[in-house]
């Protein structure tokens, strides 16, 4: 993209994409600038961007913290454009991915450990919070990106652009707990609660380490899509006694994707002792989750979980290169607010990414 000049100097860079500017949500075209490439950054042109749900809560203002205009968009899977004079990852060419962080304080215990997600300062890819200061950030529903090379990913040449733009927020969101949990290896029997974008990934990093994986899910209608097509071990309706009772005592850990308050109280018996009900969703920001207190003195636990750190997401990526990725409905960006309608009803599967190079057009 063409750089504005100061004093001779590059000092910005444009960029175009689609911004929400209040609570109706609605994206619209928006021109905006991003900063120069810098020693350390790389300059990404965006091939494609999940929309996660996280995406429409922000643009809907759902959680009243939203700062406009947003332009979202933290699934971003691109090719570098231009590497600053310091970067080592990557060279102009490469094929990169950037999730949900592009900063963290690179001084607390946390980023010195590989858990820049868990830092208390992060910096997260689009500007979410009114909180967040005055310099603004724009996500990936656009054409380019300028980022600390620390905070991309590289991405295999052998998998599907599209199919792993969902990885870099849902599948490390997945991925993460699996693996620090002990969840990841032969033998293990993990429970997934829901079948949404989320779920259908941790089903299959489950079935890719060799865990047992049952498909916990309030509709029936997702049997025939846990079993047969994303090869679940076996389904659990949430509301049939009779199938939760024959499970009690049977799951070493329970992945739960579902945002919607829900009781707690049966998942938590069909744990193992020192089992683990892994929360990765929730309600929104405010409502007291009501948590039974017994089921835990059987030594359960009640945890929660988010995206990985930097290390991590790459890990992920590679194992992921041996043939998980996302199932995808791939969009144009003038479709983006029919996407976030259907996404709104659950109409998708399992997850919409937009082809931003070819269908992003600069108005």
């Amino acid at each position: 993209m063409e750089a504005l000049k100061l004093n001779g100097e590059e000092q910005m860079q444009r960029a175009f994409g689609y911004a929400a500017r209040d609570s109706s949500g609605v994206l619209s075209p928006f021109s905006f600038t991003r900063r120069a490439n810098g020693d350390h950054d790389i300059t990404v042109k965006i091939l494609y961007c999940g929309i996660c749900h996280s995406d429409l809560h922000i643009i809907k203002n759902e959680h009243g913290i939203s700062s406009y205009p947003i332009v979202p968009g933290h699934e971003i899977v691109g090719v570098v454009t231009q590497a600053g004079g310091k970067v080592n990852k990557f060279k102009v060419g490469d094929k990169v991915g950037v999730g949900c962080l592009i900063g963290s304080c690179g001084e607390c215990d946390n980023c010195n450990g590989g858990l820049e997600n868990y830092c208390p300062k992060p910096v997260y890819t689009y500007t979410i919070f009114e909180s967040e200061g005055d310099t603004k950030r724009y996500g990936g529903y656009s054409d380019i990106l300028v980022i600390d090379e620390h905070f991309a990913v590289r991405i295999p040449d052998a998998i599907s652009l599209a199919g792993c733009a969902p990885l870099l927020c849902a599948g490390i969101t997945v991925y993460s707990p699996i693996r620090h949990f002990g969840l990841d290896r032969p033998g293990k029997r993990i429970g997934v609660v829901g079948l949404g974008g989320l779920g259908h990934l941790a089903v299959k990093f489950g079935k890719a380490f060799g865990a047992e994986v049952t498909v916990i899910s309030t509709s029936e209608s997702k049997r025939q899509e846990a079993i047969e097509e994303l090869k679940a071990d076996s389904f659990i309706l949430s509301h049939d006694m009779k199938q939760m009772q024959a499970a009690i005592g049977t799951m070493d850990g329970i992945i739960d994707t579902v945002s919607a308050t829900h009781p707690l109280k049966p998942l938590l018996d069909l744990l193992r002792t020192d089992g683990k009900l892994i929360m990765l969703s929730a309600p929104d920001l405010e409502t007291p989750a009501q948590v039974p207190l017994f089921p835990l003195f059987g030594r359960k636990s009640l945890v929660g979980s988010m995206c990985g750190g930097i290390k991590e997401t790459q890990e992920m990526m590679d194992f992921a290169e041996h043939g998980i990725t996302s199932n995808v409905e791939v969009v144009a960006m003038d479709y983006v607010n029919e996407a976030m309608d259907r996404l709104a009803r659950g109409d998708v599967r399992y997850r919409f990414v937009i082809d931003i190079a070819n269908t992003l057009t600069n108005l």
